[in-house]
Protein backbone atom coordinates (compact mmCIF):
# COMPACT_ATOMS: atom_id res chain seq x y z
CA UNK A 1 0.00 0.00 0.00
CA UNK A 2 1.38 3.60 -0.27
CA UNK A 3 -0.35 6.58 1.09
CA UNK A 4 0.79 10.14 0.49
CA UNK A 5 -0.20 13.35 2.20
CA UNK A 6 0.55 17.26 0.78
CA UNK A 7 0.15 21.02 1.39
CA UNK A 8 1.74 23.84 1.92
CA UNK A 9 4.86 24.20 4.05
CA UNK A 10 3.52 25.00 7.87
CA UNK A 11 0.50 22.36 7.40
CA UNK A 12 3.44 19.89 9.47
CA UNK A 13 3.27 17.55 6.25
CA UNK A 14 6.25 15.95 7.70
CA UNK A 15 5.67 15.85 11.19
CA UNK A 16 2.44 13.82 10.72
CA UNK A 17 4.08 11.66 7.71
CA UNK A 18 6.58 10.22 10.41
CA UNK A 19 3.65 9.48 12.98
CA UNK A 20 2.02 7.98 10.52
CA UNK A 21 4.63 5.45 9.60
CA UNK A 22 5.59 4.90 12.70
CA UNK A 23 2.07 4.02 13.80
CA UNK A 24 2.27 1.18 10.70
CA UNK A 25 5.66 0.28 12.15
CA UNK A 26 3.77 -0.69 15.77
CA UNK A 27 2.10 -2.33 13.70
CA UNK A 28 4.34 -5.04 12.41
CA UNK A 29 3.81 -3.46 9.05
CA UNK A 30 7.10 -2.99 6.69
CA UNK A 31 7.45 1.01 6.04
CA UNK A 32 9.45 2.98 3.65
CA UNK A 33 9.08 7.30 3.73
CA UNK A 34 10.02 9.41 0.90
CA UNK A 35 9.63 13.07 1.21
CA UNK A 36 10.13 15.91 -1.42
CA UNK A 37 9.94 20.04 -0.24
CA UNK A 38 11.36 22.53 -2.33
CA UNK A 39 14.41 24.87 -1.01
CA UNK A 40 12.27 27.53 0.49
CA UNK A 41 12.97 29.45 3.69
CA UNK A 42 8.97 29.28 4.25
CA UNK A 43 5.94 28.17 2.11
CA UNK A 44 6.23 26.06 -1.29
CA UNK A 45 4.74 22.00 -1.51
CA UNK A 46 5.65 19.25 0.62
CA UNK A 47 4.83 16.02 0.72
CA UNK A 48 5.78 12.40 2.53
CA UNK A 49 4.84 9.24 0.81
CA UNK A 50 4.78 6.36 3.09
CA UNK A 51 4.81 2.96 1.48
CA UNK A 52 4.18 -0.26 3.64
CA UNK A 53 3.22 -3.88 3.43
CA UNK A 54 3.73 -6.80 5.28
CA UNK A 55 6.95 -7.72 2.77
CA UNK A 56 10.20 -5.49 3.02
CA UNK A 57 10.08 -3.00 0.97
CA UNK A 58 13.21 -0.93 0.10
CA UNK A 59 12.23 1.74 -1.72
CA UNK A 60 9.40 4.06 -2.62
CA UNK A 61 7.01 4.02 -5.47
CA UNK A 62 5.07 6.64 -7.87
CA UNK A 63 1.74 4.81 -7.94
CA UNK A 64 -0.77 5.65 -4.42
CA UNK A 65 -3.78 4.30 -3.54
CA UNK A 66 -4.05 7.00 -0.66
CA UNK A 67 -3.89 11.09 -1.22
CA UNK A 68 -4.45 13.11 1.50
CA UNK A 69 -4.78 16.53 0.43
CA UNK A 70 -4.72 19.21 3.06
CA UNK A 71 -4.74 21.72 -0.09
CA UNK A 72 -6.04 22.03 -3.61
CA UNK A 73 -2.49 21.83 -5.38
CA UNK A 74 -2.18 18.62 -3.60
CA UNK A 75 -4.91 16.98 -5.43
CA UNK A 76 -4.21 18.85 -8.98
CA UNK A 77 -0.34 18.00 -8.51
CA UNK A 78 -0.97 14.38 -7.55
CA UNK A 79 -4.14 12.69 -8.57
CA UNK A 80 -2.27 11.62 -11.87
CA UNK A 81 -0.38 9.09 -9.33
CA UNK A 82 -3.62 7.63 -7.73
CA UNK A 83 -4.37 4.04 -8.77
CA UNK A 84 -7.02 3.27 -10.15
CA UNK A 85 -10.00 3.08 -7.58
CA UNK A 86 -7.52 4.92 -5.10
CA UNK A 87 -8.85 7.62 -2.77
CA UNK A 88 -8.39 11.42 -1.97
CA UNK A 89 -9.20 12.52 1.65
CA UNK A 90 -10.26 16.26 1.22
CA UNK A 91 -11.91 19.02 3.14
CA UNK A 92 -14.97 20.36 0.97
CA UNK A 93 -15.22 23.60 3.49
CA UNK A 94 -11.84 24.42 2.56
CA UNK A 95 -11.63 23.83 -1.21
CA UNK A 96 -13.89 21.35 -3.65
CA UNK A 97 -13.24 18.67 -5.26
CA UNK A 98 -15.12 16.71 -8.24
CA UNK A 99 -14.13 14.38 -10.58
CA UNK A 100 -14.70 16.95 -13.71
CA UNK A 101 -12.32 19.30 -11.65
CA UNK A 102 -9.82 16.08 -11.10
CA UNK A 103 -10.46 14.97 -14.76
CA UNK A 104 -10.46 11.80 -13.39
CA UNK A 105 -13.74 9.05 -12.84
CA UNK A 106 -11.96 6.34 -11.44
CA UNK A 107 -10.95 7.70 -8.47
CA UNK A 108 -13.22 7.80 -4.84
CA UNK A 109 -13.53 11.06 -2.97
CA UNK A 110 -13.58 11.16 0.59
CA UNK A 111 -14.91 14.74 1.63
CA UNK A 112 -13.80 14.42 6.04
CA UNK A 113 -14.92 17.31 8.00
CA UNK A 114 -11.06 17.99 9.62
CA UNK A 115 -12.05 21.74 9.69
CA UNK A 116 -15.56 21.42 12.01
CA UNK A 117 -13.75 18.53 13.99
CA UNK A 118 -11.25 20.77 14.90
CA UNK A 119 -13.56 23.44 15.24
CA UNK A 120 -15.64 21.55 17.77
CA UNK A 121 -12.11 20.24 20.06
CA UNK A 122 -10.82 24.21 19.70
CA UNK A 123 -7.71 22.95 18.61
CA UNK A 124 -5.28 25.35 16.19
CA UNK A 125 -5.82 24.75 12.13
CA UNK A 126 -2.50 22.44 12.02
CA UNK A 127 -3.90 19.62 13.68
CA UNK A 128 -6.06 18.73 10.56
CA UNK A 129 -3.43 16.79 9.96
CA UNK A 130 -4.08 14.52 13.04
CA UNK A 131 -7.56 14.57 11.78
CA UNK A 132 -6.04 13.08 8.33
CA UNK A 133 -4.31 10.33 9.82
CA UNK A 134 -7.26 8.57 12.16
CA UNK A 135 -9.33 8.78 8.92
CA UNK A 136 -5.99 6.98 7.14
CA UNK A 137 -5.73 4.50 9.55
CA UNK A 138 -9.78 3.59 9.07
CA UNK A 139 -9.21 3.63 5.38
CA UNK A 140 -6.15 0.86 5.32
CA UNK A 141 -8.23 -1.09 8.01
CA UNK A 142 -5.76 -0.88 10.85
CA UNK A 143 -5.93 -0.57 14.87
CA UNK A 144 -5.91 2.90 16.23
CA UNK A 145 -3.67 1.53 19.23
CA UNK A 146 -0.76 1.96 17.81
CA UNK A 147 -1.32 5.42 16.32
CA UNK A 148 -2.36 6.93 19.39
CA UNK A 149 0.49 5.31 21.32
CA UNK A 150 2.71 7.26 18.48
CA UNK A 151 1.39 10.03 19.18
CA UNK A 152 1.42 10.46 22.98
CA UNK A 153 4.67 9.54 22.61
CA UNK A 154 5.28 12.32 20.34
CA UNK A 155 4.20 15.09 22.40
CA UNK A 156 5.84 16.20 26.02
CA UNK A 157 3.06 18.12 26.71
CA UNK A 158 0.25 15.62 28.48
CA UNK A 159 -2.52 18.70 27.04
CA UNK A 160 -1.03 18.74 23.81
CA UNK A 161 -1.27 14.79 23.42
CA UNK A 162 -4.38 14.02 24.37
CA UNK A 163 -6.19 16.80 22.15
CA UNK A 164 -3.94 14.92 18.76
CA UNK A 165 -5.26 11.92 20.19
CA UNK A 166 -8.71 12.94 20.21
CA UNK A 167 -8.71 14.89 16.86
CA UNK A 168 -7.28 11.35 15.11
CA UNK A 169 -10.11 9.00 16.50
CA UNK A 170 -12.63 11.74 15.22
CA UNK A 171 -11.00 11.51 12.26
CA UNK A 172 -11.42 7.69 12.54
CA UNK A 173 -14.71 7.85 13.48
CA UNK A 174 -15.55 10.22 10.92
CA UNK A 175 -14.44 7.95 7.90
CA UNK A 176 -15.76 4.17 9.65
CA UNK A 177 -19.24 6.11 10.15
CA UNK A 178 -19.57 7.95 6.31
CA UNK A 179 -17.47 5.57 4.04
CA UNK A 180 -17.57 1.79 3.27
CA UNK A 181 -13.90 1.39 1.93
CA UNK A 182 -12.66 -1.50 -0.64
CA UNK A 183 -12.06 -4.84 1.20
CA UNK A 184 -9.00 -4.87 -0.95
CA UNK A 185 -7.46 -1.70 0.72
CA UNK A 186 -7.67 -3.57 4.07
CA UNK A 187 -4.17 -4.39 5.65
CA UNK A 188 -3.92 -7.25 7.57
CA UNK A 189 -1.34 -7.13 10.68
CA UNK A 190 2.47 -7.96 10.04
CA UNK A 191 4.26 -10.41 12.44
CA UNK A 192 5.82 -9.04 15.54
CA UNK A 193 9.21 -8.85 15.03
CA UNK A 194 10.38 -5.70 17.10
CA UNK A 195 11.57 -2.70 14.46
CA UNK A 196 13.19 0.68 13.80
CA UNK A 197 12.24 3.00 11.62
CA UNK A 198 15.18 5.68 11.03
CA UNK A 199 16.78 7.61 7.86
CA UNK A 200 20.03 6.89 6.84
CA UNK A 201 21.25 9.77 8.88
CA UNK A 202 19.86 8.38 11.64
CA UNK A 203 21.91 5.22 11.39
CA UNK A 204 25.14 6.91 10.25
CA UNK A 205 24.96 8.90 13.84
CA UNK A 206 24.15 5.13 15.29
CA UNK A 207 27.12 3.54 13.56
CA UNK A 208 29.37 6.48 14.89
CA UNK A 209 28.29 6.82 18.39
CA UNK A 210 28.60 2.68 18.34
CA UNK A 211 32.70 3.06 17.02
CA UNK A 212 32.97 5.62 20.15
CA UNK A 213 32.82 8.67 17.89
CA UNK A 214 33.94 11.62 20.43
CA UNK A 215 33.76 14.84 18.32
CA UNK A 216 31.53 16.40 15.91
CA UNK A 217 31.93 19.70 14.15
CA UNK A 218 30.08 20.54 11.06
CA UNK A 219 28.22 23.49 9.62
CA UNK A 220 24.52 23.03 8.76
CA UNK A 221 23.87 22.09 4.79
CA UNK A 222 21.11 19.97 3.47
CA UNK A 223 21.25 17.35 3.31
CA UNK A 224 23.47 16.35 5.97
CA UNK A 225 22.34 18.60 8.63
CA UNK A 226 20.39 16.58 10.58
CA UNK A 227 23.50 14.56 11.34
CA UNK A 228 24.32 17.45 12.93
CA UNK A 229 21.45 17.38 14.59
CA UNK A 230 20.84 14.41 15.99
CA UNK A 231 24.23 14.66 17.78
CA UNK A 232 23.68 17.44 19.20
CA UNK A 233 20.50 16.25 20.89
CA UNK A 234 22.54 13.20 22.01
CA UNK A 235 25.91 14.47 22.69
CA UNK A 236 25.58 14.61 26.65
CA UNK A 237 24.72 11.12 26.56
CA UNK A 238 27.23 10.01 24.72
CA UNK A 239 29.58 11.82 26.02
CA UNK A 240 30.80 13.99 22.70
CA UNK A 241 31.20 17.30 22.46
CA UNK A 242 29.71 18.75 19.15
CA UNK A 243 30.41 22.02 17.33
CA UNK A 244 28.60 23.83 14.84
CA UNK A 245 31.45 25.89 13.14
CA UNK A 246 30.78 28.64 10.78
CA UNK A 247 31.78 27.14 8.33
CA UNK A 248 33.07 23.79 6.60
CA UNK A 249 36.38 24.71 6.62
CA UNK A 250 36.64 25.17 10.29
CA UNK A 251 34.58 22.17 11.02
CA UNK A 252 36.81 20.05 8.98
CA UNK A 253 39.72 22.02 10.66
CA UNK A 254 38.35 21.21 13.97
CA UNK A 255 37.55 17.37 13.26
CA UNK A 256 41.50 17.21 12.00
CA UNK A 257 42.79 18.45 15.23
CA UNK A 258 40.53 16.51 17.12
CA UNK A 259 41.72 13.53 15.38
CA UNK A 260 45.33 14.50 16.05
CA UNK A 261 45.05 14.48 19.25
CA UNK A 262 43.75 11.04 19.74
CA UNK A 263 39.61 11.80 19.67
CA UNK A 264 37.91 9.81 17.36
CA UNK A 265 36.37 12.41 14.94
CA UNK A 266 34.26 13.69 12.25
CA UNK A 267 32.37 15.63 10.11
CA UNK A 268 29.25 15.87 7.54
CA UNK A 269 28.64 17.83 4.79
CA UNK A 270 27.30 17.72 1.15
CA UNK A 271 28.64 18.78 -1.75
CA UNK A 272 29.39 22.29 -1.59
CA UNK A 273 30.93 22.06 1.63
CA UNK A 274 32.79 19.52 0.86
CA UNK A 275 34.38 21.64 -2.05
CA UNK A 276 35.35 23.54 1.18
CA UNK A 277 37.22 21.05 2.64
CA UNK A 278 39.76 19.98 0.06
CA UNK A 279 43.16 21.39 1.43
CA UNK A 280 42.32 20.06 5.16
CA UNK A 281 41.67 16.57 3.75
CA UNK A 282 45.02 16.71 2.07
CA UNK A 283 46.60 17.97 5.74
CA UNK A 284 44.95 14.99 6.68
CA UNK A 285 46.98 12.78 4.22
CA UNK A 286 50.00 14.27 4.62
CA UNK A 287 50.14 13.96 8.40
CA UNK A 288 48.22 10.43 8.45
CA UNK A 289 45.47 11.86 10.88
CA UNK A 290 42.82 9.10 10.80
CA UNK A 291 39.55 11.12 10.22
CA UNK A 292 35.84 10.18 8.89
CA UNK A 293 34.10 12.55 6.65
CA UNK A 294 30.29 12.08 5.71
CA UNK A 295 29.42 13.53 2.24
CA UNK A 296 25.86 13.67 1.62
CA UNK A 297 25.22 14.53 -2.16
CA UNK A 298 22.82 17.02 -3.46
CA UNK A 299 22.59 17.21 -7.41
CA UNK A 300 25.13 20.44 -8.16
CA UNK A 301 27.26 22.26 -9.40
CA UNK A 302 27.07 25.18 -6.67
CA UNK A 303 24.30 24.87 -4.57
CA UNK A 304 22.25 23.03 -7.49
CA UNK A 305 19.00 21.70 -6.00
CA UNK A 306 19.39 22.46 -2.76
CA UNK A 307 16.86 20.12 -1.11
CA UNK A 308 16.63 17.08 -4.00
CA UNK A 309 18.44 13.48 -5.02
CA UNK A 310 21.65 13.01 -7.00
CA UNK A 311 24.81 10.73 -7.43
CA UNK A 312 27.48 13.30 -9.00
CA UNK A 313 29.62 13.55 -6.41
CA UNK A 314 31.72 10.29 -7.17
CA UNK A 315 33.83 11.98 -9.17
CA UNK A 316 35.19 14.52 -6.91
CA UNK A 317 34.99 12.34 -4.04
CA UNK A 318 37.87 10.26 -5.07
CA UNK A 319 39.69 12.96 -6.51
CA UNK A 320 39.67 15.68 -3.80
CA UNK A 321 42.42 17.20 -2.35
CA UNK A 322 45.64 18.84 -3.90
CA UNK A 323 48.08 15.91 -4.83
CA UNK A 324 47.58 12.01 -4.47
CA UNK A 325 47.41 9.87 -1.36
CA UNK A 326 45.35 6.94 -0.33
CA UNK A 327 41.62 7.31 0.58
CA UNK A 328 38.80 4.71 1.42
CA UNK A 329 35.31 5.81 0.07
CA UNK A 330 32.67 3.74 0.86
CA UNK A 331 29.08 3.65 -0.38
CA UNK A 332 26.27 2.35 1.65
CA UNK A 333 22.83 1.31 -0.21
CA UNK A 334 20.24 1.55 2.84
CA UNK A 335 19.43 2.16 6.44
CA UNK A 336 21.48 -0.85 7.52
CA UNK A 337 24.42 -0.72 5.90
CA UNK A 338 24.85 3.56 6.75
CA UNK A 339 25.01 1.96 10.41
CA UNK A 340 27.40 -0.41 9.82
CA UNK A 341 29.58 0.89 7.06
CA UNK A 342 29.92 4.64 9.73
CA UNK A 343 30.73 2.06 12.05
CA UNK A 344 33.59 0.50 9.88
CA UNK A 345 35.01 3.78 8.69
CA UNK A 346 36.23 4.40 12.31
CA UNK A 347 38.09 1.30 12.19
CA UNK A 348 39.56 1.59 9.01
CA UNK A 349 40.36 5.44 9.45
CA UNK A 350 42.59 4.38 12.71
CA UNK A 351 43.93 1.11 11.06
CA UNK A 352 45.28 2.75 7.88
CA UNK A 353 45.67 6.49 8.89
CA UNK A 354 43.81 8.01 6.22
CA UNK A 355 40.83 10.07 6.11
CA UNK A 356 37.82 8.03 5.38
CA UNK A 357 34.50 9.48 3.25
CA UNK A 358 31.27 7.38 3.72
CA UNK A 359 29.11 8.95 0.99
CA UNK A 360 25.47 9.23 1.08
CA UNK A 361 22.70 10.70 -1.20
CA UNK A 362 19.55 12.64 -0.16
CA UNK A 363 17.40 9.55 -1.13
CA UNK A 364 19.14 7.52 1.20
CA UNK A 365 19.64 10.19 4.07
CA UNK A 366 16.60 10.94 4.77
CA UNK A 367 14.44 8.62 3.82
CA UNK A 368 13.07 6.58 6.34
CA UNK A 369 12.77 2.41 6.41
CA UNK A 370 11.87 -0.36 8.58
CA UNK A 371 14.59 -2.50 9.99
CA UNK A 372 15.75 -4.93 12.21
CA UNK A 373 17.75 -4.00 15.25
CA UNK A 374 21.61 -3.54 14.69
CA UNK A 375 24.01 -6.14 16.26
CA UNK A 376 25.85 -4.82 18.62
CA UNK A 377 29.02 -7.25 19.65
CA UNK A 378 31.06 -4.58 17.09
CA UNK A 379 34.73 -4.20 17.84
CA UNK A 380 36.57 -1.24 17.79
CA UNK A 381 40.20 -1.44 16.70
CA UNK A 382 42.20 1.41 16.85
CA UNK A 383 45.13 0.37 15.04
CA UNK A 384 48.58 0.59 15.12
CA UNK A 385 47.81 3.78 18.35
CA UNK A 386 50.85 2.54 20.94
CA UNK A 387 50.23 3.11 24.48
CA UNK A 388 53.12 4.41 26.96
CA UNK A 389 54.02 1.12 27.87
CA UNK A 390 54.70 0.19 24.67
CA UNK A 391 56.48 3.94 23.67
CA UNK A 392 58.62 3.24 26.83
CA UNK A 393 60.12 0.41 24.97
CA UNK A 394 61.25 1.73 21.62
CA UNK A 395 64.60 4.17 21.72
CA UNK A 396 63.95 6.24 18.58
CA UNK A 397 60.52 6.75 17.84
CA UNK A 398 59.93 7.37 14.14
CA UNK A 399 55.87 8.54 13.50
CA UNK A 400 56.28 8.08 9.45
CA UNK A 401 58.53 4.75 9.76
CA UNK A 402 59.05 2.90 6.85
CA UNK A 403 56.87 -0.26 7.31
CA UNK A 404 55.68 -2.88 5.04
CA UNK A 405 52.00 -2.23 5.21
CA UNK A 406 52.62 1.33 5.17
CA UNK A 407 51.09 1.64 8.57
CA UNK A 408 53.26 3.78 10.86
CA UNK A 409 53.54 3.49 14.24
CA UNK A 410 51.52 6.12 16.10
CA UNK A 411 51.32 8.29 19.20
CA UNK A 412 48.94 11.19 20.70
CA UNK A 413 50.01 14.74 21.79
CA UNK A 414 51.44 14.12 25.47
CA UNK A 415 52.38 10.44 25.57
CA UNK A 416 56.19 10.70 26.78
CA UNK A 417 58.89 9.29 23.68
CA UNK A 418 56.18 9.59 20.97
CA UNK A 419 57.16 13.09 20.34
CA UNK A 420 57.44 13.98 16.62
CA UNK A 421 56.44 16.69 14.13
CA UNK A 422 53.38 16.26 11.69
CA UNK A 423 54.07 18.99 9.33
CA UNK A 424 51.83 20.15 6.00
CA UNK A 425 55.21 19.50 4.15
CA UNK A 426 56.90 16.81 2.58
CA UNK A 427 58.61 15.05 5.85
CA UNK A 428 61.09 12.05 6.73
CA UNK A 429 60.49 9.60 9.15
CA UNK A 430 60.70 11.54 11.82
CA UNK A 431 58.10 14.46 10.63
CA UNK A 432 61.04 16.72 9.69
CA UNK A 433 60.39 18.36 6.70
CA UNK A 434 62.53 17.73 3.57
CA UNK A 435 62.77 17.94 -0.02
CA UNK A 436 65.18 15.35 -1.08
CA UNK A 437 64.42 13.27 -3.98
CA UNK A 438 64.76 9.66 -2.26
CA UNK A 439 63.19 10.33 0.68
CA UNK A 440 60.04 12.18 -1.27
CA UNK A 441 59.84 8.69 -3.40
CA UNK A 442 60.06 6.26 -0.36
CA UNK A 443 57.98 8.23 1.80
CA UNK A 444 55.17 8.68 -1.00
CA UNK A 445 55.77 5.32 -1.76
CA UNK A 446 54.79 4.18 1.92
CA UNK A 447 51.65 5.95 1.71
CA UNK A 448 50.81 4.06 -1.03
CA UNK A 449 51.71 0.54 0.13
CA UNK A 450 48.32 0.94 2.29
CA UNK A 451 46.44 0.54 -1.07
CA UNK A 452 46.72 -3.31 -1.04
CA UNK A 453 46.37 -4.06 2.55
CA UNK A 454 42.89 -2.01 2.74
CA UNK A 455 41.60 -3.74 -0.46
CA UNK A 456 42.30 -7.37 1.04
CA UNK A 457 40.26 -5.99 4.37
CA UNK A 458 37.31 -4.98 2.63
CA UNK A 459 34.10 -7.39 2.15
CA UNK A 460 33.58 -8.48 -1.35
CA UNK A 461 31.32 -6.37 -3.04
CA UNK A 462 27.62 -7.79 -2.75
CA UNK A 463 25.75 -9.96 -5.59
CA UNK A 464 22.17 -10.10 -6.01
CA UNK A 465 19.91 -12.42 -8.22
CA UNK A 466 21.02 -15.33 -10.52
CA UNK A 467 24.50 -17.08 -11.09
CA UNK A 468 23.11 -17.43 -15.11
CA UNK A 469 21.71 -13.82 -15.87
CA UNK A 470 20.25 -12.34 -18.81
CA UNK A 471 20.80 -9.26 -17.77
CA UNK A 472 23.81 -7.73 -15.15
CA UNK A 473 23.52 -4.91 -13.40
CA UNK A 474 25.97 -2.50 -12.09
CA UNK A 475 25.07 0.25 -9.19
CA UNK A 476 26.08 2.10 -6.44
CA UNK A 477 24.39 4.02 -3.28
CA UNK A 478 20.44 4.25 -2.56
CA UNK A 479 19.61 2.72 -6.31
CA UNK A 480 20.44 -0.42 -4.57
CA UNK A 481 16.35 -0.63 -3.15
CA UNK A 482 14.80 0.00 -7.19
CA UNK A 483 17.23 -2.37 -8.38
CA UNK A 484 15.92 -5.36 -6.42
CA UNK A 485 12.57 -4.65 -7.03
CA UNK A 486 12.99 -3.48 -10.73
CA UNK A 487 14.85 -7.40 -10.54
CA UNK A 488 11.48 -8.75 -9.33
CA UNK A 489 9.89 -7.45 -12.32
CA UNK A 490 12.21 -8.67 -14.93
CA UNK A 491 12.20 -11.83 -13.46
CA UNK A 492 7.97 -12.08 -14.11
CA UNK A 493 8.75 -11.22 -17.42
CA UNK A 494 11.39 -14.17 -17.78
CA UNK A 495 14.02 -12.30 -18.26
CA UNK A 496 16.79 -13.49 -15.35
CA UNK A 497 19.03 -10.43 -13.95
CA UNK A 498 21.75 -9.89 -10.81
CA UNK A 499 22.93 -7.06 -9.30
CA UNK A 500 26.73 -6.02 -8.19
CA UNK A 501 26.42 -3.40 -5.75
CA UNK A 502 29.46 -2.07 -5.61
CA UNK A 503 30.08 -0.46 -1.79
CA UNK A 504 33.90 0.20 -1.40
CA UNK A 505 34.68 2.46 -4.40
CA UNK A 506 38.18 3.53 -3.41
CA UNK A 507 40.66 1.56 -3.05
CA UNK A 508 38.52 0.04 -5.88
CA UNK A 509 38.36 -4.05 -6.38
CA UNK A 510 38.95 -3.82 -9.77
CA UNK A 511 39.95 -7.67 -10.11
CA UNK A 512 36.37 -8.91 -8.65
CA UNK A 513 34.53 -6.38 -11.12
CA UNK A 514 36.36 -7.27 -13.97
CA UNK A 515 35.02 -11.15 -13.12
CA UNK A 516 31.89 -10.33 -12.81
CA UNK A 517 31.84 -8.53 -16.45
CA UNK A 518 33.38 -10.83 -17.84
CA UNK A 519 31.30 -14.32 -16.83
CA UNK A 520 27.93 -11.15 -17.63
CA UNK A 521 25.98 -11.10 -21.10
CA UNK A 522 24.62 -7.89 -20.62
CA UNK A 523 25.97 -5.32 -18.85
CA UNK A 524 23.88 -2.40 -17.28
CA UNK A 525 25.23 0.56 -15.32
CA UNK A 526 22.46 2.27 -13.14
CA UNK A 527 23.11 6.14 -11.87
CA UNK A 528 21.73 9.09 -10.64
CA UNK A 529 24.05 11.25 -12.83
CA UNK A 530 24.54 12.51 -16.23
CA UNK A 531 28.36 10.87 -17.39
CA UNK A 532 27.83 7.46 -15.79
CA UNK A 533 30.36 8.18 -13.06
CA UNK A 534 30.79 4.32 -11.71
CA UNK A 535 30.56 3.07 -15.29
CA UNK A 536 33.34 5.59 -16.21
CA UNK A 537 35.59 4.57 -12.81
CA UNK A 538 35.11 1.01 -13.98
CA UNK A 539 36.40 1.23 -17.61
CA UNK A 540 39.34 3.18 -15.46
CA UNK A 541 40.50 0.54 -13.69
CA UNK A 542 39.30 -2.85 -15.54
CA UNK A 543 39.66 -1.69 -18.88
CA UNK A 544 35.80 -2.60 -19.39
CA UNK A 545 33.11 -0.16 -20.89
CA UNK A 546 29.94 -0.39 -20.05
CA UNK A 547 28.07 1.26 -23.08
CA UNK A 548 24.44 0.41 -21.82
CA UNK A 549 23.33 2.88 -19.09
CA UNK A 550 20.66 3.54 -17.65
CA UNK A 551 21.08 7.72 -15.93
CA UNK A 552 18.40 9.84 -13.90
CA UNK A 553 19.46 13.53 -13.44
CA UNK A 554 15.89 15.25 -12.57
CA UNK A 555 17.15 15.75 -8.69
CA UNK A 556 14.75 12.66 -8.19
CA UNK A 557 15.35 9.12 -7.44
CA UNK A 558 14.55 6.00 -9.37
CA UNK A 559 11.57 3.94 -9.11
CA UNK A 560 11.54 0.40 -9.72
CA UNK A 561 9.37 0.71 -12.58
CA UNK A 562 11.60 2.95 -14.45
CA UNK A 563 14.57 0.79 -13.60
CA UNK A 564 12.65 -1.71 -15.25
CA UNK A 565 10.97 -0.31 -18.15
CA UNK A 566 14.73 1.17 -19.31
CA UNK A 567 16.60 -1.70 -18.86
CA UNK A 568 13.71 -3.29 -20.91
CA UNK A 569 14.59 -0.76 -23.91
CA UNK A 570 18.48 -1.47 -23.82
CA UNK A 571 17.12 -4.93 -24.01
CA UNK A 572 15.74 -4.10 -27.22
CA UNK A 573 11.89 -4.72 -25.37
CA UNK A 574 12.61 -8.40 -25.02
Amino acid sequence: MNWKLGGEAGFGVLSAGEVFARSLTRSGLNVFVSDEHPSLVRGGHNTIQVRFSEEEIRCHEREIDLLIALDEKTAQLHVGELKSEGGIIYDSSQFQLSHDILKRVDVNLYDVSMAEIIKELKAPIIVRNTVSLGSSIAYFGIEMKNLESVIKDSFEDEKISNLNIEAARRGYEYFKENFNVISSSIMKRGDDTPRMLLTGNDAICLGAIKAGCKFLAAYPMTPASSILHYLAANAEKNNMVTIQSEDEISAIGNAVGAAFAGVRAMTATSGGGFALMGEFISLTAMTETPLVIVEVQRPGPSTGLATRHGQGDLDFVLSAGQGEFPRIVLAPGDVDECFYFSFDAFNLAERFQVPVIVLSDKYLSTSHKSTSFFKTDLKIDRGYLLAEDELEKIEDFKRYEYTETGVSPRSLPGQRNGIHNAPGNEHDEYGNSMEDAYKTTQIVDKRFRKLSHILSSFQKPNIFGSKKADVSILSWGSTKGAILEAMNMLDKDNIKSNFLQVTHLSPFPADFVSEFIQKSQNVVSVEGNKTGQLANLVAKETGHMIEMRVSKYDGRPFTPKEVYRDIKALLGGQ
